[in-house]
């Protein structure tokens, strides 16, 4: 189906514009409901969604009243940019965007990501390499801190050590109630390029080449990822925007996102593969088959496929599936009935500088039995090689300014290795800390993390960290950063 951007006529509201009465409101429950937590109970979120990857300990303390900010303020078609609630999901802020052919800078994976925490907790995508990370196009956040007020954090100003430590503090040092965000225009839909590498170092240089050109042979690339299958047979997707209308590409249906890009053997290697989508189904082109987590569950077997509900198809519903697992550890009592060894999950993204990124994918492959594995590159947006001077900084997840990272992820299980003393002790995913901080890398925290505790802070920005949190949660209402991440409190 074709799923053309239109922009509306007129200022008319949206139907995922909820307006300032509305935001206000939500924020009064919100404040109600942090006052009504005793102060001596640490104050979480209560909240239907996550997408999280690390066990909590349980509590039975009510949580903040999320329920009534989940939407989209107001957009502003002229000024670019919008006004958005911090539980609104990724998936409702396109559909209000799209409408005036706007979509924020970065827009993450998965639709159920919200923009709140995509800016608590980082996020990525294909427009990373020139457009950053989501905080980048964060203009000003109202933030309820550890303190129970909410107050407005800008780039300058009083509260601008908010700001800029706000990024990759998960909420440990207030939770955004409204983010005012950039947006930019795109046309109807992207013509992709899947070009196929057979080395690692290869895939590494064009991606390098890429960054700095924002082109490949001779043609503007606005969006770059890839997929390594193997360490000889690897793939960069290269996007381009375009109006020109044409027949588009379906995969939210029986077909499979990312075996699209392969190239059979019988296939002209050195032919890029191409391919068309609307924007709003490029966008969201991982989320149908979660990338392809979906095989966990036979969702890619053409007979489940074609029985399982479209509507079902989707990150949401397989994250609800992962939880029961979790719950009532379905898969490693089916493990230890065939004679497994049960499994240790490993599920993570990491970052490394881009001159390390083979050598990494090169251990990766050797060391780990998973595959495939994603590739983004990024780069911050303020400051270039030429010109760091107005690079902003982010202390809790510190990046060069000026310089090209690639992140890898990878999301699946391995066997415990034999000898270890079972699943909590993460041998597989401490080898793999380990190994990207040896090539001056970082991993995202939304997963289980084996840090001690002077390496944590030294890599995510500690000291700085520690003075913020005393100004805007003097009584430690919060949980901090290392408690929640590492210590899965």
């Amino acid at each position: 189906m074709d799923r053309t951007v239109q922009s509306p006529t007129g200022n008319t509201p949206g139907p995922h514009e909820v307006g300032a009465a509305a935001h206000a409101e939500g924020v009064r429950r919100l404040v109600a409901s942090y006052r009504a937590i005793p102060r001596e109970q640490t104050v979480r979120l209560a909240k239907k969604t996550s997408n999280l990857f690390r066990a909590r300990q349980d509590t039975s303390v009510p949580g903040l009243d999320v329920s009534g900010l989940g939407r989209v303020i107001s957009v502003d078609p002229v000024a670019r940019t919008a006004d958005v609630q911090g539980m609104c999901t990724y998936e409702t802020l396109v559909d209000a965007t799209l409408r005036y052919g706007l979509v924020p800078l970065v827009v993450p994976q998965l639709k159920t990501i919200t923009l709140g925490g995509a800016v608590t907790g980082l996020g990525i995508e294909s427009t990373s390499f020139r457009n950053g990370l989501p905080h980048e196009s964060l203009l000003e956040v109202d933030v309820l801190t550890g303190a129970g007020e909410v107050i407005t954090a800008r780039p300058e100003g009083e509260h601008a050590d908010l700001f800029h430590a706000f990024p990759n503090s998960y909420g440990t040092l207030g939770y955004s109630t409204r983010l005012r965000i950039e947006l930019e225009a795109v046309p109807p839909y992207v013509a992709l390029r899947h070009v196929r590498f057979h080395d690692l170092q290869s895939v590494q240089d064009a991606m390098d080449a890429i960054v700095d050109a924002g082109t490949y042979d001779g043609e503007r690339v606005d969006y770059l990822d890839g997929v390594v299958f193997t360490g000889s047979e690897a793939y960069l997707t290269l996007g381009r925007q375009t109006d020109e209308p044409g027949p588009v590409s379906d995969y939210t249906g029986m077909q499979i996102y990312y075996r699209s890009i392969q190239h059979g053997d019988h296939d002209d290697a050195a032919t890029p593969r191409t391919d068309r989508l609307t924007v709003h189904d490029y966008l969201w082109r991982w989320d149908t088959d979660w990338f392809w987590c979906s095989r966990a569950f036979g969702t890619q077997n053409p007979r489940i496929r074609r029985l399982w509900p479209r509507r079902y198809r989707r990150s949401s519903v397989y994250w609800k599936l992962i939880a029961l697992d979790r719950k009532y550890d379905i898969a490693d009592r089916l493990e230890r009935r065939k004679g497994n060894p049960v499994r240790e999950r490993v599920v993570q993204d990491i970052e490394v500088p881009i001159e390390n990124t083979a050598a990494f994918l090169r251990w990766f492959l050797d060391e780990i039995p998973i595959e495939p594995l994603w590739l983004c590159p990024l780069r911050l947006r303020d400051g270039r090689d030429d010109d760091e001077s107005g690079a902003r900084e982010w202390p809790l997840y510190p990046l060069r300014p000026g310089h090209t990272y690639v992140n890898v992820g990878f999301w699946s299980s391995v066997p415990i290795e034999e000898g270890a003393d079972g699943a909590a002790d993460g041998a597989a995913n401490r080898r793999i800390e380990r190994r990207v901080s040896e090539l001056d890398g970082h991993k995202s925290l939304y997963s289980d993390s084996f840090y001690d505790r002077d390496e944590f802070d030294a890599l995510y920005g500690g000291n700085h960290y520690s003075r913020v949190k005393k100004i805007y949660d003097p009584d430690s209402r919060l949980l901090d950063l290392y408690s929640k991440a590492v210590q899965r409190r």
